[in-house]
């Protein structure tokens, strides 16, 4: 999808995505104080989330939109956060920089997310850990949030030939109830991952 489209989304006053951070991420820990880095992260709310957890999070988008409502969003919450405007195709993921990465439904075109998936691992630090939550291909059968087209949709057989190089990569594909604002409602196929480098 564009940056028009995000953009559009993300102008309206309310939260698409809703404040709250993703089920899946706040079941997870990190050390105090871990450096984090949240990749298309929208308006914020998974960023906004570990801020409050006492963490140091850097959160990158490509919608000037969303970054304004990420922003805006730490200043609700009383955070602070290190926003990001940049196109995942430029961003220059520096080797072991990062304590944990966190990928909550951002999906891509085949070539960009080889690209980034591809990048993860070398800018972990040692025992640096993925968190990601994605759509499964399965999810154009339930229409209730993500792109409906299976081409940005994800399979376990591509995210574990994408991050292959870790050391312990846990995926779980499985069905849920996903409820995060207007966009994201109801049953959902889902993947969730973990990888610790």
């Amino acid at each position: 999808m564009q940056v028009e489209f995000w953009n559009e989304r993300y102008k309206e006053q309310v939260f698409a995505y809703g404040m709250e951070a993703n089920d899946f991420l706040q079941e997870q820990t990190f050390p105090l104080g871990s450096k984090i880095l949240c990749l298309a992260e929208g308006e914020g709310r998974n960023g906004v989330f570990l801020a409050e957890q006492g963490h140091d999070v850097t959160c990158v988008d490509y919608s000037e939109e969303g970054v304004r409502k990420m922003a805006q969003l730490a200043e609700i919450k009383g955070v602070q956060i290190h926003p990001i405007c940049a196109d995942l195709n430029e961003f220059e993921f520096k080797e072991n920089t990062w304590d944990a990465i966190v990928i909550i439904f951002g999906h891509f075109p085949e070539d960009l997310r080889k690209k980034v998936h591809g990048q993860l691992f070398k800018a972990l630090k040692d025992g640096g850990k993925l968190v990601m939550e994605s759509y499964h291909k399965d999810q154009v059968n339930y229409k209730t949030g993500g792109p409906m087209t299976t081409t940005l949709l994800y399979s376990e057989e591509e995210l574990r030939s994408d991050l292959s190089t870790f050391h312990s990569l846990k995926i779980n594909q499985t069905i849920r109830e996903v409820h995060e604002g207007e966009f994201h409602f109801g049953n959902a196929a889902v993947i969730q991952v973990i990888g610790e480098k």
